[in-house]
């Protein structure tokens, strides 16, 4: 399944959204949030609110003092830095939370990975 189709599914399960906006509204938001800026801004919004709930779970659950939330502080500066650690909280349990600190010569040897082909499963159902 492709990573499109997955967001539309996902798009789709959440149903409307209501109200909807007249078509003339629709046209104006366009002009005023249509463009590359704004995307980016919402972007870094939503990445700004997974790093808040993830570390914010980490105190809470016990898995991070509250002065180990300094550590993460190098990590928040930038747009790009806040994007790759809120990448890795998706994917990462609050358990994980002392593997997530990294200086940012880490972060910078950071490069994207490419899918490998899955291989054939081994596993034979055997009926009863």
């Amino acid at each position: 399944m492709q990573l499109d189709e997955i967001v539309n599914w996902i798009n789709a399960a959440f149903g409307e959204v209501t109200p909807r906006p007249a078509y003339s509204d629709v046209e104006a938001l366009k002009k005023i949030f249509g463009n590359s800026g704004y995307q980016r801004y919402l972007q870094d919004q939503g990445n700004r609110q997974i790093i808040r709930d993830y570390l914010t779970n980490a105190v809470v659950l016990g898995e991070l003092t509250e002065g180990g939330l300094a550590a993460f502080a190098s990590q928040l500066v930038s747009e790009d830095s806040r994007a790759t650690l809120a990448l890795f909280m998706l994917m990462s349990s609050v358990e994980e939370v002392r593997d997530l600190v990294v200086s940012s010569a880490d972060m910078e040897k950071l490069k994207p990975l490419k899918p490998m082909p899955r291989k054939q499963s081994h596993i034979k159902l055997v009926p009863n």
